[in-house]
């Protein structure tokens, strides 16, 4: 259900049902929340893409996922609905940065993969939907993500009406860093952001995760005063945070960038 391939030091997970629009079902969560816990210890990638095969990026649960779900009692819908949740986070929590290259249409449960993401990129013409609304029930599992992003209102605005929308409102609303008319443009800003990458620490990026994630999910505002500085003590110890300062102070690339 996808493909995952290496390719200088860059991770590219595939979804790979383009006969239904990548829609995703049992199997393809299953196998994303796999690849994503594989590639943390992975020392050949430096970063993690999303992308879909054919027309479009994921069109959300697929209809036979859908006509069997429909069947479950709570019980069993509470087991699924951890399982979607479990995809999302193990994006959200991964150690290697993540971009999602949107093209197509990201609809319902899809936004979850992309809004999980670092960074986002799409094209002017793709379509959004928070199309949960249509069918009497709410994007659950993925508002967490959702909502980081895009904030309360914007979530409300989307999720309520579950209206479609095009690439540069979902920039507009930060759900996506940028939108790009052509896919020459796309790709230019990929090579861009690949140069970025791969000249930072390896480390420094999970280490900037774990910054994040717990800043806004583990501790307030006091105890984030002696967590960051301890970490900051541990990092600058490191042997990748020495070596990034005395590159720095010698005036040469640091080893990770040789």
């Amino acid at each position: 259900n996808i493909e995952f391939e290496i390719n200088e030091k860059v991770g590219t997970i595939w979804l790979n049902r383009p006969e239904v629009h990548n829609a995703m079902n049992a199997e393809m969560i299953g196998e994303v929340v796999d690849t994503f816990e594989k590639v943390n210890n992975m020392e050949d990638v430096r970063y993690v893409i999303i992308r879909g095969r054919g027309k479009s990026f994921c069109a959300g649960a697929d209809l036979n996922y859908m006509k069997g779900i429909a069947k479950f009692g709570f019980e069993e819908n509470y087991q699924d609905g951890l399982k979607l949740a479990k995809c999302f986070n193990a994006i959200y929590t991964c150690k290697k940065p993540t971009i999602a290259v949107v093209h197509g249409a990201a609809i319902g449960g899809a936004n979850g993969l992309l809004a999980a993401c670092d960074m986002v990129y799409c094209m002017d013409e793709t379509k959004f939907a928070f199309a949960e609304v249509k069918l009497g029930i709410a994007p659950a599992t993925i508002s967490p993500y959702v909502c980081k992003r895009i904030g309360e209102y914007g979530a409300r605005d989307l999720m309520i009406t579950g209206r479609r929308f095009l690439g540069k409102e979902a920039e507009s609303l930060g759900l996506v860093n940028k939108s790009f008319e052509s896919e020459d443009e796309l790709e230019e800003q990929l090579d861009f952001t690949h140069n970025i990458l791969m000249s930072s620490g390896p480390a420094a990026f999970g280490a900037n995760n774990d910054l994040i994630y717990n800043l806004y999910n583990s501790y307030n505002f006091v105890d984030s005063i002696d967590y960051s500085s301890k970490l900051l003590a541990e990092l600058r110890a490191s042997e990748e945070g020495q070596e990034g300062m005395a590159s720095f102070l010698e005036k040469r690339k640091p080893n990770w960038n040789e």
